[in-house]
């Protein structure tokens, strides 16, 4: 999917009443967009994103855009269940201070969840992301930022088992790139990440 600007994503988050961070010297804002334009489908596709915010030394703004996935793929919302309320799929919102730099599954360096967060439980294995309030659960539950494909230079095309409600990125470059500047954020200000999920809706 076509990305978006920093603007749009600043514009965004005041909106809904959420801290944006504008701090100099590496304040990330980390925010994934999740595509409303699939009104639930599942597509095991990578076609979300998650950006990246923040301004320099200098005060000067960068902006990074991912491809990503903010929902889970096929084989766990089709074949095989981890819980028995249903596949994780995390609830809109922002969740500050939620993750921290660590190991993902013990293998690499990743954002892991620190703090509980909100997900819906879909169970039913019918394609579609039933995200409705009565199913929706508050915990620790992995839901980590992480990457697809550990193959340098590589990019996964369909989510499958990449995602059980994590925030996926797709390309093994550009997540070592997220991965360089939150090590650098985490110098400064401390290993602790607040991360805000928010729909492509939202955006103008």
């Amino acid at each position: 999917m076509s990305c978006y600007t920093r603007e749009q994503i600043e514009a965004a988050i005041l909106n809904k009443g959420y801290k944006w961070f504008d701090s100099k010297n590496y304040d990330v804002n980390i925010v994934g967009v999740r595509n409303s334009k699939t009104h639930g489908q599942v597509t095991n596709k990578f076609d979300d994103c998650i950006t990246l915010s923040y301004r320099d030394e200098s005060g000067d703004w960068h902006f990074h855009c991912f491809k990503a996935t903010t929902d889970p793929g096929s084989h766990w919302t089709e074949t095989q269940l981890l819980n028995k309320n249903g596949v994780a799929i995390l609830k809109e919102g922002q969740y500050r201070g939620s993750h921290k730099i660590g190991l993902h599954q013990g293998k690499y360096e990743a954002l892991r969840q620190a703090k509980a967060l909100k997900v819906y439980r879909d169970g039913n294995q019918d394609d579609v992301y039933d995200m409705i309030e009565e199913n929706v659960h508050e915990g620790i539950y992995g839901i980590n930022i992480h990457r697809a494909t550990s193959r340098v230079g590589g990019e996964s095309v369909q989510v499958d088992k990449w995602s059980a409600g994590c925030q996926v990125m797709a390309n093994n470059s550009e997540f070592k790139t997220f991965m360089e500047i939150i090590n650098k954020a985490a110098k400064i200000w401390g290993n602790s990440f607040t991360y805000t999920l928010i729909n492509s809706d939202d955006l103008v």
